[in-house]
């Protein structure tokens, strides 16, 4: 048996721990069955975004009539697009990978592990304990219960971020991000799309003005078909045959060449063992922690999207450092999620912190809210974004409760409201205080804030 200070499962955001660690002085065990750097390098968000990127200029070549720019024609070359994201990656997952040659502290053990009791580990023919464990062991993609799927060759976005042929005509089941940004990608290249979505909306846990906008400029662009649920899927001659029914009894049915199921995703805690640690899941497998990120059992932590709370990269390297903290310190630090942003990178694109309307009403919190839309300012109409809007939802005393937005580079813009909330006096006034460049974008931030008033 192998003894450590610190054990860390999986190499995403918990490697900044084991790192940090290994600096501080302790004997540090990294263990990851798959490619370094977690989901967010290799399944994730940094492959996601690659690729998204030629799928907002093919958008951008196509709408260049609106500008007095005529473009005779285009091609995609898909395979390019791809070779450059994997090679990009593939290239970074082996950097991280090749990094831990040599050396001893942090140790790396390539493959798959098991709990075999409160703190021992098996790892292939190795056995490992440590004083302290933490559990980074991420999620996978939710399969739900289809009649017919099962071995019917779908593809998950795992799959799709690196899919060798561009294909004609794409069904997705499901209309949360991963399928409004997968949608987009292939969509903007030329890809037919049809989107099974059993809700009133996509994008069901945005703010409802953003959701309901949103659906409607993607019903503009694909057929989205919303309030049915997938019945059964068949394949015929290599395409997918998909049947679905709405809540009325009324039968849908698509086929297409592809078959993507974009339903969620569900954390890999049942692989792991934890019966044999006693450490505690909820009803869904995410690990239970406290406020300090640690688990009912003492000196076992648990961060990322093993646990949950947010499902972000930017959240659990957040989380990594909080973990650090209280791994290796006896003063424990709560984990502060306050003004916890995200980001939806289709088209539209959309961003949000803070409380939705929905949930203010819920709870019953007083609140004033503005909207201001992109066209109703210089550089909305520059770049004719008809669609784009700021929606500010402020209490009674100025403190900024929500912000969501839709348009063109929301993901950048959310950021004035963001250290408005966390680092500033959290009001709309120092946003509608402060002097923004004219005709810049971000004048629509600041003309929301005015607009409260």
């Amino acid at each position: 048996m192998q003894k450590f200070d610190l054990a860390v499962i999986g190499s995403g955001s918990g490697l900044d721990v084991a790192n940090a660690a290994a600096q501080h002085g302790m004997k540090v065990a990294v263990i990851e069955k798959s490619r370094m750097g977690g989901t967010c390098l290799n399944r994730g968000c940094i492959p996601s975004k690659l690729l998204i990127h030629s799928a907002d200029v093919a958008e951008i070549i196509k709408s260049a009539g609106l500008f007095g720019i005529k473009v005779e024609k285009f091609s995609i070359d898909y395979a390019s697009i791809v070779k450059r994201t994997t090679g990009i990656v593939d290239d970074d997952s082996d950097g991280i990978k090749n990094a831990f040659a040599g050396i001893d502290n942090p140790r790396l053990f390539e493959i798959e592990c098991r709990f075999t009791g409160k703190k021992t580990i098996s790892a292939g023919d190795e056995t490992i304990s440590a004083d302290k464990i933490l559990i980074a062991s991420g999620t996978r993609p939710a399969i739900p219960k289809i009649m017919g799927l099962d071995g019917s060759g779908y593809i998950t976005s795992d799959e799709a971020l690196r899919l060798q042929k561009q294909p004609h005509s794409l069904t997705i089941i499901g209309g949360g991000f991963i399928a409004a940004e997968l949608a987009h990608f292939f969509g903007a290249l030329g890809t037919e799309i049809n989107i099974i979505e059993r809700g009133d909306f996509m994008l069901k846990r945005e703010d409802e003005d953003v959701s309901k906008k949103f659906t409607e400029v993607f019903s503009r662009k694909y057929g989205v078909h919303l309030g049915y649920s997938a019945e059964s899927v068949g394949k015929k001659n290599g395409m997918f045959h998909v049947v679905a029914k709405n809540f009325a009894g009324e039968t849908l049915e698509l086929d297409s060449d592809q078959l993507l199921i974009a339903t969620g995703r569900t954390p890999n805690s049942d692989t792991l063992a934890l019966e044999k640690t006693g450490v505690k899941t909820d009803k869904k497998g995410f690990i239970v922690v406290d406020d300090y990120l640690e688990t009912n059992v003492k000196g076992i932590f648990a961060l990322g999207d093993a646990v949950g709370r947010y499902q972000f990269k930017h959240s659990a390297n957040m989380e990594a450092q909080y973990a650090f903290n209280n791994i290796t310190h006896s003063r424990k630090v709560p984990a502060d999620y306050a003004a916890m942003p995200h980001a939806i990178f289709s088209s539209p694109q959309v961003a949000g912190a803070g409380y939705t309307e929905k949930e203010l009403k819920e709870k019953g919190t007083p609140y004033k809210k503005a909207v201001y839309n992109y066209m109703d300012t210089a550089m909305g109409q520059a770049i004719e974004d008809r669609d784009g809007f700021v929606k500010l939802l402020v209490s009674n005393d100025g403190k900024i409760l929500g912000c969501h937005i839709l348009g063109s580079h929301a993901s950048i813009l959310i950021h004035e409201v963001l250290v408005a909330m966390k680092a500033g006096d959290g009001t709309h006034g120092s946003i509608a205080r402060t002097v923004h460049i004219h005709p810049a974008l971000s004048e629509v931030v600041a003309e929301a804030a005015y607009a409260v008033e």
